[in-house]
């Protein structure tokens, strides 16, 4: 899968400007930066949420998963809230048990915790099926124990559907367990990318190592 280049602008500032980017199937690509680099622009214009410039369609016509930061919780319970993407119920039970949210089946959505919110959000989107899945700080919310129950999951995910995945994350340590690739976003511009091991251990630019080293490696 292959997008084309696009920039992104607001009242004639441009706060992206991506090259043409690729993702093999079945492979997960973390996009790291710091706070205000353009990660959640990037993955609202790939998802549609948001238009590039000049019209430009960054994706071809394919299957598109996304879950945003903020998790959204339809007025009815944890349960149907994850039915709502599919009626495989073998898939939906196994998705609820790695979660930890079967207690929580019958709960009114609207009233989960932010963790739990998140966890549903997840549960539903993965009863779907994807060529491409942009998820912005998908375990955010959640305690490590969910973090990397939902990790484990994801992984799942990519390597039974084929999928790839685009990973949005301020954890490192994140990028380091699940990405094969990683994005490098700063002030807008794509900077740096290349497999995630290398890039974290040896990055080439400059502004790469000081955020490593801001955020502790």
């Amino acid at each position: 899968m292959k997008t084309a280049a696009f920039s992104k602008s607001y009242g004639g500032h441009t706060v992206l400007d991506v090259p043409a980017l690729e993702w093999p199937e079945g492979r997960i690509i973390a996009v790291i930066g710091p706070n205000g680099s353009g990660k959640s622009t990037l993955a609202r214009v790939l998802a549609g949420v948001e238009s590039a410039d000049r019209k430009v369609r960054p994706l071809p016509a394919c299957q598109v998963g996304y879950m945003p930061q903020k998790s959204y919780a339809f007025r009815m319970s944890t349960a149907r809230n994850i039915a709502l993407n599919g009626r495989d119920a073998e898939k939906q039970d196994r998705l609820m048990a790695a979660l930890q949210l079967e207690k929580l089946a019958k709960q009114r959505a609207k009233k989960l915790s932010g963790g739990e919110t998140a966890k549903m959000a997840l549960a539903r989107l993965l009863m779907g099926h994807y060529d491409l899945l942009i998820l912005d700080e998908p375990t955010a919310a959640m305690d490590m124990e969910s973090t990397l129950a939902a990790e484990s999951l994801l992984r799942e995910a990519c390597k039974a559907e084929g999928c790839a995945m685009m990973l949005i994350t301020h954890s490192i340590r994140q990028a380091q367990r699940l990405a094969d690739r990683v994005l490098v976003l700063h002030q807008g511009r794509l900077i740096e990318q290349g497999d995630c091991t290398k890039v974290l251990s040896k990055p080439r630019e400059a502004e790469t190592r000081r955020f490593l080293e801001f955020s502790g490696i």
